[in-house]
């Protein structure tokens, strides 16, 4: 995460507080950070330095509309738009996502798995880290189909890797230490 991302979501973090639209902006922020995830033409459309600026400012200024979110989080990616800083809207959201949780007691847990899991699944797994932790969590999911299956799942620092991947190499490392493989 950039220093630039940073001080941009604690400004609009500040704005949020005094104009009492905290909730709003984590909602739109939330919004728009999944839009950015799930489409991959609009990263392409902010990262490609071609498209001319009244048009990108126009492009972003409609998808604002309509994911409908609030003045204050248009006006900061407008100025994203303005200075040419787009590149960093990834940053900002996330930067901003992390320090309002800090700020309500929240705990982001990053869980990455081979395939979707179901809502089930997570449920319970949330209840779980919640009382491993002592802390409220936020899950994140991801997916990454080089684990196989299983789970890895990171709270700030802390890895804990249940993934089908990492069994293997933990296999295979204590059948070499036992001289049991070639």
């Amino acid at each position: 995460m950039s220093a630039l991302g940073r001080r941009y979501a604690k400004a609009l973090l500040e704005l949020a507080r005094e104009q009492s639209l905290t909730d709003q902006v984590v909602r739109d922020v939330g919004a728009l950070s999944d839009a950015w995830k799930e489409s991959s033409e609009l990263r392409q459309l902010i990262r490609n330095p071609v498209v001319p600026k009244p048009a990108l400012r126009a492009t972003i200024d409609a998808i604002m509309e309509k994911l409908g979110l609030s003045k204050l989080v248009r006006n900061t990616v407008g100025l994203l738009a303005d200075r040419r800083r787009l590149a960093y809207l990834p940053d900002v959201l996330s930067a901003f996502e992390e320090i309002s949780e800090a700020e309500t007691g929240r705990v982001r847990a990053e869980v990455i798995s081979a395939k979707p899991l179901d809502d089930a699944y997570c449920n319970r797994l949330l209840e779980k880290l919640q009382r491993a932790t002592g802390q409220r969590i936020v899950l994140v999911k991801k997916e990454d189909p080089s684990l196989i299956g299983g789970v890895v799942t990171r709270i700030g620092d802390r890895v804990f890797d249940g993934s089908i991947s990492n069994r293997l190499s933990e296999l295979r490392e204590t059948l070499l230490a036992n001289g049991e493989m070639p």
